[in-house]
């Protein structure tokens, strides 16, 4: 059984004069923003210049701190007490609370223990940000 639609005449009636006003409209106010961004950009300013910065993206150094096969702890290529390590993460924790990233690395010999101290160190100061590997070679 086939069913029979009638035309009526409220679709030959429908208007697309609303919707043309309303793309209009939109084009418009994309027009007249773009305008407004591109003048902010055109104004004419003298800017300081500065001759010794950093760029403000520079990633702070990693700290390395080394283990030998004797469970003793290096940093920077000197021998430090495991109170001098924890001072050493604190002012860097200090100096970069948000991008501080330490690298722990053993020796292949030395103790599991070790390391395992040095990481709690880093979670002891507030220093999330950290690797440790057993280097073997």
């Amino acid at each position: 059984m086939s069913v029979k639609i009638k035309r009526t005449s409220a679709i030959s009636s429908l208007s697309i004069t609303p919707l043309i006003d309303v793309v209009f409209l939109l084009l418009i106010f994309f027009l007249v923003s773009s305008r407004f961004s591109e003048e902010e950009r055109e104004l004419d300013l003298n800017l300081p210049s500065v001759t010794e910065a950093l760029p403000s993206s520079m990633q702070p150094d990693e700290l390395v701190i080394n283990i030998d096969r004797e469970g003793r702890f290096f940093i920077d290529g000197g021998f430090r007490q495991l109170e001098q390590v924890e001072q050493i993460l604190r002012r860097a924790q200090a100096n970069n609370p948000l991008t501080q990233t330490v690298v722990i690395r053993g020796d292949k010999e030395t103790n599991w223990e070790q390391v395992a101290t040095a990481i709690s160190l880093c979670k002891k100061v507030g220093i999330n940000e950290f690797t440790a590997t057993i280097d073997d070679s």
